[in-house]
């Protein structure tokens, strides 16, 4: 998943009751950009607590989490990319791939503001078509037929049926994971199957390591669960995150923030920005190789008041990609188009 790109916040909100049978909604004004309230039936609005995990102090919301002892919190994660590629006479070929991560977060304990956690890891799932063909490789559903899938299935079932402990303080902030241990040795197991060499396991090993460990997880959390800065917000307000989308540091990945509506039990942000059209150009003799690259993504993400638990993300991100070559009279381009959804808890929409 394009974790880089999207982000899980948390924002808070408000429900100001005025009358038995209708409750307002605070938000902004598409048209003027000011804050009105919206009159709604009383029904509709979700029971908000007197003391919620997401609340404001003179019109700044700030967040926090209150999870309860006993529950369990959903997180899936989903990925749909539909990728569009021409060539220079124009042909073009398209192709779709899906994945999908299934965890849920369940609180053994909370004391002195720390939460215990057991993270599940239940499922995973991806998926390719291309040429009317389609490829699953789903943990829930028996292993492939196709051997180059195989390893990759082995691995995914290895991963899941799992469970981590995660300590996590009521701000959002990750303390600790642990249980790694038990998993790698578990994926060892299951690639022992299919490589024999010692050497190719231990290095299929290590590279799962970097890539599935408690800095990789606490720093992917760190993102998903502390967007919001830390002095708050008040509603119609916009904050930037920045970071880098290659090892580089060349591309930097802007995301913009607005604090989009609150009421109803639901706190709702918009999301926008991405990566400017970058240009680059080489030359060797009478040879020009140039490729221009831009990436723009926009949607919302929704939070629950009473617990700061995300309920929803929608991000949709447009990526394109032209590859010119040019020997001062006639060019070749190769254009490339990638639209994804990047989402949260997509059944919750």
């Amino acid at each position: 998943m394009m974790k880089n790109i999207a982000a899980i916040a948390l924002i808070s909100l408000a429900i100001v009751s005025c009358k038995k049978e209708t409750a307002t909604i605070t938000k902004v004004d598409p048209k003027t950009g000011k804050t009105i309230t919206v009159e709604v039936p009383a029904d509709s609005v979700a029971e908000v607590k007197a003391n919620p995990a997401i609340k404001d102090s003179l019109g700044v919301f700030t967040q926090s989490f209150k999870l309860e002892k006993g529950k369990t919190y959903p997180l899936t994660t989903y990925q749909r990319d539909v990728k569009t590629m021409t060539d220079p006479s124009g042909k073009t070929l398209n192709g779709t791939s899906e994945s999908t991560d299934e965890m849920t977060f369940t609180v053994n304990d909370v004391k002195s503001g720390i939460y215990d956690i057991t993270i599940n890891l239940i499922g995973k799932r991806n998926s390719q078509s291309a040429d009317g063909k389609t490829i699953v490789v789903d943990t829930k559903q028996a292993i492939p037929k196709e051997d180059n899938l195989k390893m990759i299935w082995n691995v995914n079932r290895a991963l899941t049926g799992n469970k981590l402990n995660m300590k996590m303080d009521s701000k959002g902030n990750v303390i600790s994971i642990t249980g790694f241990e038990p998993i790698y040795a578990k994926i060892s197991t299951a690639l022992g199957t299919l490589i024999k060499d010692a050497n190719q396991k231990a290095s299929a090993v290590a590279s799962l390591k970097q890539s599935f460990n408690e800095k990789v997880l606490k720093d992917q959390f760190a993102k998903n669960l502390t967007i919001i800065p830390k002095k708050g917000v008040k509603i119609g307000e916009k904050w930037t995150t920045s970071e880098s989308a290659d090892e580089t540091g060349k591309y930097k990945v802007t995301s913009n923030y607005v604090l989009k509506s609150v009421g109803n039990g639901i706190a709702e942000i918009s999301v926008t920005g991405g990566i400017p059209k970058k240009e680059e150009k080489k030359s060797q003799g009478e040879m020009t190789h140039s490729m221009s690259s831009e990436l723009a993504q926009n949607g919302t993400i929704k939070f629950d008041q009473n617990t700061g638990w995300i309920t929803n993300q929608n991000i949709t991100v447009k990526t394109t990609q032209v590859e010119t070559i040019s020997d001062g009279k006639q060019s070749q381009s190769m254009k490339s188009v990638s639209n994804s959804s990047v989402m949260v808890n997509p059944s919750a929409k």
